[in-house]
């Protein structure tokens, strides 16, 4: 693990479950409480902006320039999920880590990002408009768009994102393994562990941007 990212296992599912209610409660998306230590919090964040780029495979501004397909609806995962969730990310040599708390029902997508307990990024999509928060540190490469569309491409099932795809892209899906191609390029697979897809352990290999990104996910649903 990256020693300059302090990961809260432990303590996710309160933090990420408090974060959920404390903004449905106010009746706003974003919005940003941070407690005592702020400023020292504040100095440890610009660690994990490095994590941040590499989640979204935009670590330069020419890195994902736009959307491959139409963010799709909640409700075409087809289930309700509620994820705690464990990212590594493997980039030139570097490794850094992030937890992630994620809920997906019909109505909506909410998403808590959460580096040393404090709020990051969070995510809130409906089907019709994606709402965002992020800390001011993340840089504007950061875009809410990208982390939605990675999250999509993996729980999402292929027919609906074969359905989204434009001209020139296909998915290949063998098993516990999904391949996206533009063209004849080869730019993401993912393996899954098991079944259902978003349980247990992905791995998501990113060869346009040269990344690799590892999922642990754990049910946090009665």
């Amino acid at each position: 693990m990256n020693k300059g990212i302090c990961t809260t296992t432990l303590s996710l599912n309160d933090v990420a479950s408090r974060s959920i209610r404390l903004l449905k409660a106010n009746g706003c998306w974003p919005c940003a409480i941070f407690g005592t230590g702020f400023s020292r919090q504040m100095r440890r964040l610009a660690l994990w902006t490095a994590v941040t780029v590499l989640l979204c495979g935009c670590a330069a501004p020419q890195l994902h320039t736009g959307q491959a397909w139409p963010m799709l609806a909640p409700a075409a995962l087809g289930e309700s999920i509620s994820l705690q969730q464990h990212l590594r990310v493997e980039r030139n040599g570097r490794v850094d880590e992030i937890d992630v708390a994620l809920e997906v029902d019909p109505k909506r997508l909410d998403l808590v990002g959460l580096a040393m307990g404090q709020r990051v990024l969070t995510l809130h999509y409906d089907g019709k408009a994606l709402q965002s928060w992020r800390h001011f540190m993340l840089p504007p490469q950061v875009r809410a768009e990208d982390v939605l569309e990675d999250l999509q491409l993996a729980f999402w099932p292929a027919e609906v994102l074969r359905g989204a795809l434009p001209f020139g892209w296909r998915l290949e899906e063998d098993g516990l393994r999904r391949t996206l191609f533009s063209g004849g390029e080869k730019v993401t697979e993912i393996v899954y562990s098991g079944q259902p897809r978003w349980i247990g352990t992905i791995k998501l290999m990113n060869m346009r941007y040269n990344y690799h990104l590892t999922i642990q996910s754990v049910s946090t649903e009665p």
